[in-house]
């Protein structure tokens, strides 16, 4: 499936903020994952804004869709695995509504996300990926979503926002096992290293021999670092495709969970070509990007 993709490819931007733009209450532990629950044509509503501001791969509602995450509102692991699945037919049901409107269109790609360790416990932990758990309870954790969504009617999997290389490398055994390609994408705080302060030099190296990561890259991060950190993934000479995905610009407080005024450079028309020029493949936003953010960039 990865190598039906014309690239560049353009992605959709942030979930959270356009279902609080449509009225969305995320304040909640599963934070987008709650719409997903209590109001799924939300969920379908924001998926089509985007494929309407000509996004070709939208994103999952799965990022915080956890089945420890699920315990609350499901009583076994295999209703728990009804709602992960459900954000992969979500996304599909907004693809075929984009396409009903617009035959003629090539039909956009579906990425299911998986998020962190850290992104389930709501506290922030994505930022330094300080855990303190071993190899095998990571593996535990993410192996029965990952295989879930592997077998879902998605095309990728997105391996998203991962703070540090522990986590990084168990993942990457969990995706050698799966049969959907895959990309996997970190947050940064510079523009050389991960949030745990791993080069992403090293990651890169990390992800280099395995075959089912077709890109690599970086997502949930300031802007004013992505060029450095493409220049950096370039020069480790990877034969991976590269994914940027940053936040629009602000500074998210985790402790306060609001947002700071942008700073530096922003997520816009000019910043998204010089990551081209820098080679970027696959572009789009995270946090704060929106749908008419989206409409704006032009890859040609």
């Amino acid at each position: 499936m990865a190598s039906e993709i014309a690239y560049p490819l353009l992605l959709d931007g942030g979930l959270s903020n356009q279902l609080e733009y449509q009225g969305c209450n995320l304040n909640h532990n599963l934070w987008t994952a709650v719409v997903l629950v209590d109001s799924p044509n939300e969920i379908i509503k924001a998926h089509t804004a985007y494929l309407h501001a000509g996004s070709q791969c939208i994103i999952t509602a799965s990022y915080q869709l956890t089945h420890q995450g699920l315990k609350e509102y499901t009583k076994t692991l295999e209703e728990a695995d009804g709602l992960i699945i459900k954000s992969v037919e979500l996304a599909k049901a907004a693809v075929d509504i984009f396409m009903q409107g617009s035959p003629n269109a090539s039909r956009p790609f579906i990425a299911a996300s998986i998020g962190p360790y850290g992104a389930s416990l709501s506290d922030g932990s994505e930022y330094h990926g300080n855990y303190s758990v071993s190899d095998e309870f990571l593996y535990e954790f993410h192996l029965r979503r990952i295989k879930l969504l592997d077998s879902s009617p998605a095309n990728f999997l997105a391996v998203e926002t991962i703070p540090n290389i522990q986590e990084a490398n168990v993942l990457s055994e969990i995706l050698k096992t799966c049969n959907k390609p895959a990309w996997m994408t970190f947050a940064c705080k510079d523009d050389s290293h991960i949030n745990d302060g791993t080069s992403i030099i090293e990651c890169a190296q990390m992800l280099n021999d395995n075959p089912q990561v077709f890109a690599i890259g970086v997502n949930c991060t300031h802007p004013e670092h992505i060029s450095g950190l493409i220049k950096r993934l370039k020069s480790n000479s990877t034969s991976k495709r590269i994914i940027v995905y940053p936040n629009h610009g602000e500074i998210f407080d985790p402790k306060t969970k609001t947002w700071s005024e942008p700073t530096g450079t922003c997520f816009n028309q000019e910043a998204v070509s010089n990551w081209l020029i820098d080679g970027a493949d696959i572009v789009g936003g995270c946090c704060r990007v929106g749908p008419e953010d989206i409409m704006k960039i032009n890859l040609d």
